[in-house]
């Protein structure tokens, strides 16, 4: 995303870096997005306009209960046969509680462009996390940003269809 990337695109990448957007935005974000989301039946995704995104549903660890959540994507492959998760919650010192939640039931679902899809997910180790991160970095680059000021190791996924 480096070359040629569009102004506001950069703009939005300084502003997600800050401290002050981490903490704001894991409460305003995800909330606008599912308000939208909802009242458009599924075809938008308001966060989606700058990366690409899906609804996350996955089932409480604790819970079990179904838990709704915006997130930003990296699509794999063609017609997104996957996608790369990315656990930042936007560069804050605990996990987000969707990892947990997929930790604990990997089978999910995401609505991906308005069409629901089963999904399973899979945390990533090792040298396919590494090279995820990096693919993640290129994608996003405020991701290095998050991981910098946190001491945790923040969470890769790769979901695919089932």
């Amino acid at each position: 995303m480096a070359r040629g990337v569009l102004p506001g695109v950069r703009l939005v990448q300084k502003v997600s870096s800050t401290r002050t957007f981490a903490r704001v935005a894991p409460h305003l974000v995800p909330a606008v997005d599912r308000a939208v989301h909802r009242l458009t039946r599924g075809r938008v995704l308001l966060s989606a306009r700058m990366l690409p995104g899906v609804v996350l549903t996955t089932r409480g660890a604790r819970s079990g209960l179904a838990r709704r959540t915006p997130l930003a994507c990296m699509p794999e492959g063609a017609d997104a046969a996957g996608w790369l998760l990315v656990g930042s919650n936007f560069g804050r010192a605990d996990h987000p509680a969707w990892t947990a939640n997929l930790l604990a039931h990997p089978d999910a679902e995401v609505n991906w462009k308005g069409t629901d899809i089963p999904v399973t997910a899979r945390l990533l180790a090792g040298e396919e996390r590494e090279a995820a991160w990096k693919a993640a970095l290129a994608f996003w680059p405020p991701y290095a940003t998050y991981q910098a000021r946190i001491d945790r190791e923040i969470r890769l996924f790769r979901i695919t269809r089932r």
